[in-house]
């Protein structure tokens, strides 16, 4: 189930403790797991965070390949350790919603998303992140996995 999407909203840029990751889709699985405990350990460790939920930031939605970066925000720069460098949410415009169902659902929730946003006379912009609200830590439940989708859009 997909919310209402927002009005166009202006983000401000957080902070963020990020990995980069380039893979085909159907290997997003096995890596994903891993970057978050990753990302998990080295703000932990910094004591920097988490100060908010987990992210995944798109770079474009290319067929077949997820080019992206998990992470989490934090309250200040993270010190590069291992794969985790710093990185940012950006400040940027947005249309938001927010999912609520499995993860195998997201696919159709974005297009969905997208749809909209462009029958409302929006120009998608170049990437887009989604915020993991609550998930697999929370509930056995995937029917109550919530994920926040921000569609970055071009202003007129």
């Amino acid at each position: 189930m997909l919310d209402e999407p927002s009005a166009p909203i202006t983000t401000t840029a957080q902070n963020a403790a990020v990995i980069h990751i380039t893979v085909p889709r159907d290997q997003i699985q096995e890596v994903m797991g891993p970057a978050i405990q990753e990302v998990i350990a080295a703000v932990t460790s910094q004591g920097i965070g988490p100060i908010g939920p987990v992210f995944a930031h798109h770079f474009g939605m290319t067929p077949g390949i997820f080019n992206f970066e998990v992470g989490l925000p934090v309250s200040d720069a993270v010190q590069a350790t291992g794969r985790v460098k710093a990185g940012v949410i950006p400040g940027t415009t947005i249309v938001r919603s927010v999912y609520t169902g499995p993860y195998d659902g997201l696919g159709q929730a974005w297009g969905d998303l997208q749809d909209i946003i462009e029958g409302q006379g929006h120009t998608l912009g170049p990437n887009l992140w989604e915020r993991y609200l609550s998930g697999p830590e929370s509930s056995n439940d995937s029917a109550t996995f919530r994920t926040e989708l921000n569609q970055t859009i071009i202003a007129p």
